[in-house]
């Protein structure tokens, strides 16, 4: 046998495989390739909707949290202004109470006031009758005793 035997040999056997590759093999190679593009391009779609989620969640806990912070501020105002309120109703109970009382000191002051000079005239018209006796040392009739008592207390 010749190398051009040999060559025309090895070049029959090598059209025949490329044949069988390409008829048998390769459209397998290719859709397996086809398949694992695709698969890669679906993972890298899914990823980058993952990332624009992920930007939507992280946009919607931004605000989620700047409501929950806003609300609280206006909780935190709502409860300063009714503790305001508070202290201001203390404070103006607080002043009525003094008030009440106060007006109740002075009603009792003057009740004891009057008390006293009405003991007072008693005392003094005691002791003028006492010391008209006396004077007087004679008895006074009861009658005009009692009207005279009642002119003296009425001026003094």
């Amino acid at each position: 046998m010749s190398i051009n035997a040999t060559l025309l040999g090895q070049i029959l056997v090598f059209a025949a495989l490329v044949w069988f590759t390409m008829k048998f093999i390769w459209p397998q190679l290719l859709d397996a390739m086809d398949q694992r593009n695709k698969e890669i391009a679906d993972g890298l779609e899914a990823a980058a909707q993952g990332r624009s989620e992920l930007d939507a969640a992280q946009e919607r806990i931004e605000k989620l949290v700047s409501d929950a912070r806003g609300r609280a501020s206006e909780i935190i105002d709502q409860a300063n202004g009714r503790a305001a309120r508070i202290v201001e109703e203390a404070r103006e109970e607080g002043e009525r109470e003094r008030l009440r009382l106060v007006a109740s000191a002075h009603s009792e002051i003057e009740r004891e006031t009057s008390q006293a000079r009405d003991e007072l005239r008693e005392q003094v018209a005691a002791l003028a009758i006492a010391g008209a006796e006396k004077i007087l040392q004679r008895e006074i009739d009861a009658r005009a005793h009692g009207d005279m008592l009642q002119r003296f207390a009425a001026r003094i």
